[in-house]
């Protein structure tokens, strides 16, 4: 059994831990970054990018989640979680994380009342996946090793490179554990 932290500063923290325990391993809500030690890959959930930095901040984060991903441990982005994990934004100066060789445009399918769902082919993962976009961003570029997983509407919405997977959309809003399912076997080939 792996264990998968969950960083609970923010965002749709329980639905993430439902989706980890419905795929039969243990997860961990990270609220202290010494929990980081524990864990085997760490879920970086959707919310709002801005107050989770700020809160990655006030609660001296960064450090250690740039040493978790130094350290080779797979990192899961959702929405938000994308962007923190993204080297380069769309109209910011500098990144967050700032480890997956992607470049990510906030909130490119418009407002909270523009919410939608939509059928994806994932590639390893799903032919049908139904994906729940709430003021999602998408990847606008990505480097060379990274293999894009999926796409809506011609705009990359699913990526993995390496140790690192993003997505645009909300996986954990659903009872269909299949993406949370290929992270927890990145972890687990990551041993």
């Amino acid at each position: 059994m792996v264990k998968i932290g969950v960083l609970a500063l923010q965002g749709a923290v329980r639905e993430h831990v439902r989706s980890v325990e419905a795929c039969g391993e243990e997860a961990v809500v990270i609220k202290l970054k010494e929990q980081l030690k524990e864990v085997d890959g760490l879920i970086l959930p959707g919310g709002e990018s801005t107050t989770m930095r700020r809160l990655i901040d006030k609660y001296d984060f960064m450090d250690e989640l740039k040493a978790f991903a130094a350290a080779g441990k797979p990192m899961f982005g959702t929405c938000a979680g994308l962007i923190l994990l993204a080297k380069k934004l769309v109209g910011y100066d500098a990144p967050h994380i700032g480890v997956m060789d992607v470049t990510v445009e906030r909130n490119s399918f418009g407002r909270q009342r523009e919410s939608f769902e939509a059928s994806l082919a994932i590639a390893g993962v799903a032919e049908d996946f139904a994906a729940v976009f709430i003021r999602g961003p998408h990847i606008v570029e990505a480097g060379e090793n990274v293999e894009v997983l999926a796409k809506y509407d011609g705009r990359i919405v699913a990526a993995r490179e390496g140790q690192y997977l993003g997505c645009s959309f909300h996986p954990e809003l659903t009872d269909d554990h299949r993406m949370t399912a290929y992270f927890i076997n990145m972890v687990k080939e990551s041993l």
